[in-house]
């Protein structure tokens, strides 16, 4: 989806702000929102491409101006009562107030049909696609043409995944660009490598 998350490639935000901290927590829930979703994912109650997808659905001034670990928590709460799992009126209970929830969900979709297979060296292009539900596709690639330089193993398609579809398993290919075909006019040139699904891609001309 195209949604604020998606930040790759973009301009125009200033320089990036970074610390020289080792933390990793800041406060003293940060751990137990992060081993919250860890839980549910090693339990089953949700996959990881179902959680990426309730943070992408945050709403947009919400995710912005929230923490990595505020994220986390939104996305994991969001999934719980999606799924029955405890109710919104049961954790404002507890919490003292109102929860912040993520939007609710698009449709997703499944693997492409056909696709094909590639191998190291071929040149292939990023389908330009617009998907309402989650994809893994940044969008500075679509449309773009680079080099497969490496395949890694096959994984549950994400756009399925994430919606609950039937999801088949297909690899990712590690995917040369150059930066000046990514960016015309505005970069140095160098080279970018993006983990791209096979769903995602044709044979270039």
């Amino acid at each position: 989806m195209d949604g604020v998350h998606d930040l790759g490639g973009k301009q125009g935000f200033g320089p990036v702000r970074y610390e020289t901290s080792n933390y990793v927590f800041k406060a003293e829930w940060e751990p137990r929102a992060n081993a919250l979703y860890s839980l549910g994912v090693r339990l089953g109650l949700i996959n990881m491409d179902e959680y990426r997808h309730a943070i992408e659905r945050m709403e947009p001034r919400h995710y912005l101006s929230a923490s990595y670990y505020e994220r986390s928590l939104t996305g994991f709460v969001t999934l719980c009562i999606e799924k029955g799992v405890v109710t919104r009126e049961e954790l404002e209970r507890l919490a003292g107030g109102s929860i912040p929830l993520s939007l609710p969900s698009a449709e997703g979709r499944l693997n492409a049909v056909p696709r094909e297979s590639f191998a190291i060296g071929d040149r292939v292009r990023v389908k330009n696609e617009f998907v309402s539900g989650h994809v893994r596709m940044p969008g500075y690639v679509r449309g773009k043409s680079g080099v497969v330089v490496g395949i890694s193993p096959a994984y549950p398609f994400p756009d399925a995944a994430a919606h609950n579809l039937q999801a088949q398993d297909e690899p990712t290919y590690d995917v040369r660009f150059r930066a000046e075909d990514l960016w015309p006019q505005a970069s140095d040139p160098a080279l970018i490598h993006v983990g791209v699904f096979e769903s995602y891609l044709d044979k270039a001309p």
